[in-house]
């Protein structure tokens, strides 16, 4: 997986950026990421100021999550649970889909004779 961390108007420090790459890293477990693309953003004239985006670029179509707090790691938390939510989903709706295929009765062309 390639990650990639941007920080606007935030200082970049060891400990944030380790706990960034592991929620990140932990995500890896439910779908394959290919690429991970997060920005960290202190607006100061917003309220709330922090603003954390992730786009992760998937196989079939990619995940985005964006969210705001008054913390920057409130607001990746924030995110963080988008994504997991919309991964689950995913993983859910694949599955019904494909436990549909399964069930889906075999059906006979119009012509043919019982």
């Amino acid at each position: 997986m390639i990650l990639k961390l941007k920080h606007a108007s935030i200082r970049s420090t060891d400990t944030l950026d380790s706990w960034v790459e592991k929620q990140i890293l932990g995500l890896g477990g439910t779908r394959q990421i290919d690429e991970a693309n997060i920005e960290l953003i202190r607006q100061a004239d917003a309220s709330p100021a922090y603003k954390a985006r992730v786009h992760l670029v998937t196989p079939g179509p990619d995940v985005f999550a964006e969210a705001r707090d008054h913390t920057i790691r409130a607001a990746f938390q924030k995110v963080m649970k988008q994504l997991r939510t919309t991964i689950t989903h995913r993983a859910a709706k694949q599955l019904q889909n494909v436990k549909t295929n399964l069930q889906a009765p075999i059906s006979r062309s119009r012509g043919a004779r019982r």
